[in-house]
């Protein structure tokens, strides 16, 4: 895998995290350049055999977040592939890791230990609870912290049930949080010349953004609910239902966006109807308010809606399916589905780096690899191993070769 360039390229970073937040870390690192070595048990990131949809024998789950990095396959229950994994945590910038809290300690695979070999080493452990604290050793995933951070109920609607967002926000933003780290540590060290130890927290992750919905239960003592399809402070940003069951959103955040929205709807009149005359009036009246905007709306289909409030200044979408989404000429044209062609040809579509630089871009993207895809030339490269030792290792089973 020829150096490709980026913002981050000389940066090695060994990959010890499986499943979601993890990968998805490690994979934004690749994006912008930095070496990724992947490291994998035998059996290989659980991830790889998630049903429904696979390529070859990668799961689409795998292959989404896993492009731009190197597979090796290092048995962490044998003396000598711990050994391994040092050598190579002494030649690397970051570590990431998603273990639970003493997991590695107990295979002699602690920071201390393997800063004092590389005091540079930037160490960042993802857990669902952090390191410490009385639920340390609690199992987490990502619907288990959206429901103990409270967001999950701030979602769905009023006098229903709490849902679970429909992206996976506690993994992902645990990821985002992670890299923000990892990246703000080695700035440190270009200053201080040692590393330092990351812990990210799902939950804190979660708990940083309900941001003013927390912000609201601290001052006032009352839980926000449900938001459902709206906003806690400004009735006229929202989801709305029109003709055809099609479904769009609006943000009329402004004095002058409320009263366009009037015009548009075909209903000047509650200009200058007092109960609606400022947000603050609107958001006392909203229960008055909500039926007639949601009236004016079940006239036409979303799609006659869009243009006509874009015309009028109006913040505007249609609920877009994944298929309106991932087709959308904007997406398309920002590279946000990236086409992937493996070594043996296999080929996936998958969804694209949000982060646009103006000069240090990476030139395209790898593939995914295969298990193991990567072991010798690791081996060779990184640890300068000759090719009969790689042969002994493959043998007595330390490490694999895809």
């Amino acid at each position: 895998m020829a150096d490709r360039g980026g913002p981050l390229a000389g940066i090695r970073v060994l990959d010890l995290t499986q499943f979601l937040a993890g990968p998805y870390a490690t994979q934004i690192l690749g994006d912008l350049g930095a070496e990724v070595i992947k490291l994998e048990a035998p059996a290989g990131d659980w991830s790889r055999t998630l049903p429904p949809h696979f390529v070859g024998k990668d799961s689409a789950y795998y292959l989404s977040i896993n492009r731009n990095k190197k597979s090796i396959v290092v048995d962490m229950k044998a003396a000598d592939g711990v050994a391994l994994v040092k050598r190579l945590a002494a030649r690397s910038d970051l570590l990431f890791e998603n273990f639970r809290p003493g997991v590695l300690d107990r295979l002699g695979l602690s920071y201390a230990a393997l800063s004092a070999e590389n005091p540079g080493l930037v160490w960042c452990a993802i857990s669902g609870f952090g390191q410490d604290g009385p639920d340390r050793d609690r199992p987490a995933y990502d619907m288990i912290v959206q429901a103990l951070s409270g967001g999950m109920s701030l979602t769905g609607e009023l006098g229903r049930p709490s849902v679970r967002a429909g992206i996976p926000l506690g993994d992902l933003s645990a990821g985002m949080f992670a890299v923000i780290g990892g990246l703000a540590a080695l700035q440190d060290r270009q200053r201080s010349g040692k590393g330092q130890f990351v812990d990210v927290a799902m939950l804190d992750c979660q708990v940083s953004m309900l941001t003013y919905q927390a912000a609201y239960y601290l001052h006032s003592g009352q839980s926000p609910g449900r938001q459902g399809r709206g906003h806690d402070s400004i009735p006229t940003y929202r989801g709305f239902t029109a003709a055809a069951a099609s479904e769009l959103v609006i943000t009329a955040n402004t004095e002058r966006m409320w009263q366009s929205l009037c015009a548009v709807l075909g209903v000047p009149a509650l200009v200058n109807e007092p109960r609606f005359a400022k947000n603050e009036d609107r958001y006392a009246n909203r229960d008055a308010l909500l039926p007639i905007i949601e009236a004016a709306f079940v006239k036409r289909p979303a799609k006659e809606w869009v243009p006509l409030l874009l015309e009028a200044g109006i913040p505007v979408a249609e609920v877009n399916t994944l298929a309106d989404a991932l087709d959308n000429p904007q997406v398309r044209h920002r590279d946000m589905v990236l086409e992937l062609a493996g070594r043996d040809g296999a080929r996936v579509r998958v969804v694209g780096n949000p982060v646009k630089m103006s000069r240090s871009v990476r030139d395209g993207h790898d593939y995914p690899p295969a298990l193991g895809g990567d072991t010798r030339a690791v081996l060779a490269s990184v640890l300068g191993l000759g090719a009969d030792e790689v042969e002994r290792m493959i043998a007595a089973g330390v490490v694999k070769d895809g």
